[in-house]
């Protein structure tokens, strides 16, 4: 099994910045595209970001200079910089992974439980 867990949600101001990161755990022979997806209250999950193996990166349009992704092959992780935050960036952050649990295995899709990112004055 793998599990993926966020960290870094909390309250901030707009402009201010915050950081999240996903530790991926478990069986885990290969790690393909990481990304990071939210939901606003009402709204439907939408990608913010991606990063695949070879750390090449997308970014929805809206956060395009604020936010920056990152991963750590070694350490199992990935990351979410995000600054000058602004009110419609509040919701519920959610990690992604494709995952191969063995040598020459399919890669399979994997969530986090979420985290939450309020902004708000």
């Amino acid at each position: 099994q793998v599990q993926l867990v966020e960290s870094g949600g909390g309250l901030v101001q707009p402009g201010g910045s915050l950081g999240l990161s996903c530790q991926l755990s478990g069986s885990i022979f290969s790690i393909g595209t990481l990304a990071w997806y939210r939901q606003a209250p009402g709204k439907q999950r939408e990608l913010v970001a991606s990063i695949n193996g070879i750390e090449s990166t997308e970014y929805l349009d809206s956060v395009k200079g604020r936010f920056a992704i990152s991963r750590d092959n070694a350490k199992k992780k990935t990351f979410l910089q995000m600054n000058n935050l602004q009110r419609e960036d509040t919701g519920v952050y959610y990690c992604n992974a494709e995952i191969a649990s063995v040598r020459y295995g399919f890669l399979d899709e994997y969530w986090g439980q979420g985290t939450q990112v309020t902004v708000s004055s």
